[in-house]
């Protein structure tokens, strides 16, 4: 190489859909990179369309649109070229593309090759594969194209070093999970160990329903080392230089944050992104003194703003003075409107109107439901009546027993802490006093209750939630079987309990809204088991 060569990263959050408006940025980022120096723009997979687009990919006119705004772009490359992703169609096949634009046109397009159809990922539904690499020349330096799941296995990272690539690029949508940053540089590593190519890895950052992308963009010397990390869950643009498979020193390392920082980021980001992409003016939370929708609250606020929150306590008989007490020094703490409506009439008139029909049954679990479901009724007309949104408080040790109450509290739009086992809450909730103590200590310490009677606690119902926590994981998550889970340890009895929960629960969550994903394996895209079915595990 003959001189340093300036090359720009948009990490970026755009929209799944609204394609005018993501040129638009591209169009920025593009003026941006100019005025830096850059002779390149590098922008993250599908960036023009929005990751993933889905079933938009099925619509003629979406891909109109996006061949409209592609060639408005291409207007905008004089001097500086962009490596752009988006779909593309051709001779009726549908790819997932990174188009190298230049001098007002179209000068190559790569077609991703590998096509991910496991976990969250399901786009062997939409697009072909692609099998030719994509190399071009830019200042004396080959720079070759790849996309996303190509950086994850050796084939068409080789394909571009033995087209010439002196420099390979990376377009990314990698949605986030737990562990998935040290994952990915894992992997590149080994790419580059393989190829001796420098890599520059561009990902996209925001919240997409459940998905949230945290961005943390890096860029690889051609020894393996560590050259530049762009920060998480937040829009950065940077100027790197590369020279003889160096990337020019002293560029920024963002630090790597503990794992409760990280999750925290990415709840407050998915929050942020859910009610303000599709245009909720605030949000509703039906507090009850607990932990769970105590950080809910927390997470809403530092998403949102404490004048787009709103705070329902809704009081039954059973309710302890200490949670009112608890909830509403919270809400005194952050700043949100706070109300508090008494659930009693309504259980009366509930129960007046069942009295003939339950004559003769003893109370149980249906009065309780009862509770709930009228709360839920109360928040969501409030939410009919203000176009806010409810942010359902359940957890994923909850949504995989059924611990919930199917139009009760599991009524509302978005569920923050779905993929959030109990013992992560009390973590985070713990974490995020450290920064300024929002949650009252007592929420905390005190055993948790759904309070629908009396001196209820949860641990009635529930093994204790550390041994809950590491069955479902292990059993969900990991794929293990109960007779492994027993010969780790772990008692028959509860086991079999849990198991048995979670596979009759399959129907409640179907019905659940939608939630932010945070471990590698959620009840959401990457779960889809039967409701239906008569397989037993072997004990």
């Amino acid at each position: 190489m003959t001189k340093p060569l300036a090359l720009a990263v948009a990490q970026y959050n755009l929209v799944v859909g609204d394609v005018s408006a993501n040129a638009e940025r591209i169009l920025e980022a593009l003026s941006e990179a100019r005025s830096e120096g850059a002779r390149l723009l590098l922008t993250p997979e599908l960036a023009l369309s929005g990751y993933p687009p889905e079933d938009l990919l099925l619509r003629p006119d979406f891909h109109r649109a996006c061949e409209q705004e592609i060639a408005r772009i291409a207007a905008a490359t004089s001097d500086v070229v962009l490596v752009l992703g988006h779909p593309h169609m051709q001779n009726g096949r549908c790819y997932n593309a990174a188009s190298v634009i230049r001098n007002g046109r179209v000068e190559a397009t790569y077609h991703k090759h590998l096509l991910p159809n496991y976990s969250v990922f399901d786009e062997m539904r939409y697009f072909s594969r692609g099998e030719q690499p994509c190399v071009f020349e830019l200042d004396g330096v080959r720079i070759g194209v790849t996309i996303c799941e190509d950086l994850w296995e050796p084939a068409p990272v080789r394909a571009a070093y033995e087209a010439g690539a002196q420099v390979l690029l990376g377009l990314n949508a990698s949605p986030f999970h737990l562990g998935k940053r040290a994952l990915r540089l894992e992997t590149l590593r080994a790419r580059v160990a393989e190829s001796g190519l420098p890599v520059l890895y561009c990902n996209c950052v925001g919240g997409q329903d459940e998905l949230v992308f945290d961005g943390a963009s890096f860029a690889l010397d051609a020894d393996g080392g560590l050259a530049w990390r762009a920060p998480s869950f937040s829009e950065c643009l940077q100027v790197l230089r590369v020279d003889d498979g160096r990337w020019q020193s002293g560029l920024p390392l963002a630090p790597e944050p503990a794992d409760e920082e990280e999750v925290y980021a990415a709840l407050v980001t998915g929050v942020r992104d859910y009610v303000g992409k599709n245009g909720f003016p605030g949000a509703i939370i039906g507090l009850s003194g607990g932990i769970d929708s105590a950080l809910t609250l927390a997470v809403a606020v530092d998403a949102l703003g404490a004048d787009k929150v709103r705070a329902v306590m809704l009081p039954s008989p059973y309710t302890a003075q200490m949670s009112l007490d608890d909830s509403r020094e919270m809400v005194r703490r952050l700043g949100v409107r706070y109300d508090e409506i008494a659930i009693e009439p309504a259980m009366e008139v509930y129960h007046r109107m069942l009295a003939e029909q339950f004559r003769g049954l003893a109370e149980d679990a249906t009065e309780e439901n009862l509770q709930s479901r009228i709360r839920g009724n109360i928040l969501m007309a409030l939410s009919n009546k203000t176009g806010a949104i409810v942010l359902t408080t359940g957890n994923k040790s909850e949504m995989a027993t059924g611990y919930a109450t199917l139009y009760g509290d599991m009524a509302g739009g978005f569920a923050v802490l779905k993929d959030l086992y109990k013992c992560f809450v009390y973590r985070l909730s713990n974490w995020r006093n450290t920064q300024g103590e929002v949650i009252p200590r007592n929420i905390i310490v005190r055993p948790p209750s759904a309070e629908l009677k009396p001196d209820q606690v949860d641990q009635d119902s529930l093994p204790p939630y550390e041994v809950l926590d590491a069955i479902v994981e292990a059993y969900m998550e990991r794929d293990e079987s109960p007779r492994e889970l027993i010969a780790r340890g772990f008692a028959e009895a509860d086991v079999r309990r849990v198991v048995g929960l979670l596979k009759r629960n399959e129907y409640k969550r179907r019905q659940a809204p939608v939630g932010i994903r945070i471990t590698r394996r959620g009840f959401g895209r990457d779960w889809r088991y039967p409701i239906t079915s008569r397989y037993r595990d072997e004990y």
